[in-house]
């Protein structure tokens, strides 16, 4: 394990550095920092977009540094893939530096199902197994761009569009994703439309979906188990 730690640090970290160094046109809608940092203040509870500084005296080495990411995600779920987040919410030197990240663990067959990240892009290193990957782009044209890839390689998924990851292995898989927001944000489609709170009207799933009330109601069962 510590062999495979110190092959893919490196890759980890150019990741995130690469997010960071973005030009300003392709970056997420994140402001530019106007200090050279701001550290999340935990004890506050002021609401503003992002968090309020800490006080810079207050500041330690240890505020620019995580575990966050470092232990494996429970997979002993429906879907068989947990997400751990590495972002301004979990680790507070983030904030307001226009750049996240996440671990990935996939179970055999495990599956990150169809989701969007409205405030970021992703760019997904996969550092052990084989994923199916893929996105659809926006309507009209709702074209699906969908690979295998496998341990070393990386994809983009643009910044606001249905993406998912599945694993297609013969063993489990793990993989690093960077974003350039400080909390890219995530909205499951299947949660979005069966499982939200409180529940969207029936009749607006039935007509939209073409669906009967019983299946509504099945599919609404089965999703609040994800």
């Amino acid at each position: 394990m510590a062999s495979f730690w110190t092959n893919h640090k490196c890759v980890i970290l150019v990741l995130i550095l690469m997010a960071s160094m973005q030009p300003q046109g392709s970056r997420a809608a994140d402001e530019d920092p106007l200090q050279d940092f701001c550290v999340k203040d935990t004890t506050q509870q002021i609401h503003v977009n992002g968090f309020v500084c800490k006080d810079p005296a207050q500041v330690q080495a240890s505020d620019f540094t995580s575990a966050v990411l470092k232990n494996p995600g429970n997979t002993s779920n429906v879907l068989g893939a947990a997400v751990t987040a590495a972002n301004a919410l979990t680790f507070g030197g983030l904030n307001a530096q226009g750049l996240s990240a996440a671990r990935i663990d996939f179970a055999q067959n495990g599956l990150n199902p169809p989701h969007v990240h409205p405030r970021a892009a992703e760019l997904l290193y996969l550092a052990q197994g084989t994923l199916l990957v893929g996105f659809v782009t926006s309507t009209p044209d709702n074209k699906l761009f969908a690979l295998t890839i496998n341990a070393g390689e990386v994809f983009i998924f643009p910044r606001g569009l249905v993406h998912f990851q599945l694993n297609v292995g013969y063993g489990t898989a793990l993989a690093f994703s960077s974003f350039n927001s400080q909390n890219q944000g995530t909205s499951q489609a299947a949660k979005a439309l069966f499982a939200s709170n409180p529940p969207i009207d029936d009749a607006v799933l039935e007509k939209a979906l073409q669906l009967n009330a019983a299946d509504v109601q099945r599919l609404r069962a089965l999703i609040s188990k994800t």
